[in-house]
């Protein structure tokens, strides 16, 4: 009897042994670990618990996790972040990227390219955002922050509407009250598609910027005759300010950062960058071109932010996606771990998320797995001319918040029997 008893005894000791061994719930396995704000750039494992990460070390006891997925050969980030984009799609057929069809269903072009979080940058404007928080940030899965519209109507119809243009809708004050009252969900304010050759947007988003104590993303160029880029990146924008687009160019009616004739960086962009400008890319259907690109990054001048400006003009062009981006800028000779900081904790650090964009122990558990293609690969630009690389990223998994929310090869799936 005391056999038997003591048979059971052990029985249930070993049995809360093994529970209590499973100590997390997924471990990705051999993987290489990029993760710039803790310096990893080798191969390691990723432990995650309760959405967080758990643990971080070159060899977890894989009978410590519940669910183990094999990534080696792959790349482990941070979740990607893109810090332009166009997301307040709704049905108004007035509306275009404000509640209408020239914006995107976020979860239908995020975690496919393993993009976590997503900042619409300036669809909705004080007297829209809550339909748009109610509507879409509510709803979808991806993390979906906002620049507001420094516009009080957004960016409502065409960009001559008089939403975007009417100096009445610039209303700093009530821009700045919504950004307070919704911090958790706003980044900052955005200025764009204004046409006018005054410095009104501007001004008045820098003043909201500062009373709410956000930083702005500015959208520039489009007027005739042209405003001075060096007045707005020296005297305008302070430091912390996003300035996207930077490798646009817009004949007659925007400022390029590089001299069309001599192909060399203009001194003040690179003092602009010293007084801590950043430098976003912003590629979008229109904002980008290799004539300013290839010249920039030959003298070193590489984006401290990538980022798409997703929307129905650019998904299908050019830009396609964030990973394209980045493997464009990979054949530009940017680092993979470059690009990576660019897309994770650079951006982060950029929008003052710095919860996001890193795989520190206690982190949010967003994590990216990367497959890096070798070969020939072509990337093209607005103006339809091409470079090629030697590099594609593809999307291997998705992870947001400790769940697996996109698995391209069945990797977190047993096995069919």
């Amino acid at each position: 009897m005391k056999n038997r008893y003591f048979l059971v005894f052990a029985f249930f000791i070993a049995v809360q042994f093994s529970v209590n061994a499973q100590t997390y719930t997924t471990i990705l396995k051999g993987g290489h670990l990029i993760d710039p704000k803790n310096n990893i750039d080798r191969v390691m494992d990723v432990a995650i618990q309760d959405g967080k990460i758990a643990a971080i070390a070159q060899n977890i006891d894989p009978k410590l996790g519940k669910q183990v997925i094999d990534v080696s050969g792959k790349y482990v980030t941070p979740g990607l972040i893109d810090i332009h984009g166009h997301v307040f799609a709704g049905t108004d057929p007035d509306g275009q990227l404000e509640n209408g069809f020239a914006s995107l269903p976020a979860d239908g072009f995020t975690f496919r390219v393993g993009v976590t979080t997503i900042v619409d940058a300036g669809d909705s404007g004080a007297e829209t955002f809550e339909l748009f928080k109610k509507n879409v940030i509510d709803k979808v899965q991806t993390r979906v922050l906002a620049f507001l519209n420094i516009s009080k109507g957004g960016m409502y119809g065409s960009e001559f509407s008089n939403e975007q243009q009417n100096n009445s809708f610039f209303d700093s004050e009530l821009a700045a009250n919504v950004a307070k009252h919704y911090s958790d969900h706003i980044v900052g304010i955005k200025v764009a598609h204004y046409h006018k050759s005054d410095w009104v947007a501007v001004d008045r988003a820098v003043q909201a910027g500062k009373l709410a104590g956000k930083p702005i993303m500015v959208d520039f160029g489009g007027t005739i005759p042209r405003l001075s880029l060096e007045e707005l990146f020296l005297k305008k924008m302070r430091p912390g300010d996003i300035f996207t687009h930077t490798y646009g160019e817009i004949p007659k009616t925007k400022e390029t950062i590089v001299d069309m004739e001599t192909k060399k960086l203009y001194p003040f962009v690179l003092e602009a960058r010293k007084r801590g400008i950043i430098f976003d890319v912003g590629h979008g259907g229109g904002s980008f071109t290799f004539s300013q690109a290839i010249p920039a990054t030959k003298q070193g001048f590489y984006p401290e932010t990538i980022s798409t400006d997703l929307h129905t003009g650019s998904m299908n062009s050019a830009m396609k996606d964030q990973l394209n981006v980045m493997s464009k800028f990979m054949s530009m000779d940017m680092t993979l771990a470059n690009v990576v900081k660019a897309s994770t904790w650079s951006a982060a650090k950029a929008i003052r998320h710095e919860e996001l964009g890193h795989l520190s122990v206690g982190a949010i558990a967003d994590v990216t797995v990367l497959n890096l293609r070798e070969g020939k690969f072509g990337f093209y630009d607005v103006a339809r001319y091409k470079n090629e690389g030697k590099n594609l990223l593809e999307c291997e998994m998705t992870i947001k918040d400790g769940k697996v929310v996109y698995d391209l090869n069945a990797r977190s799936f047993p096995t069919a029997k």
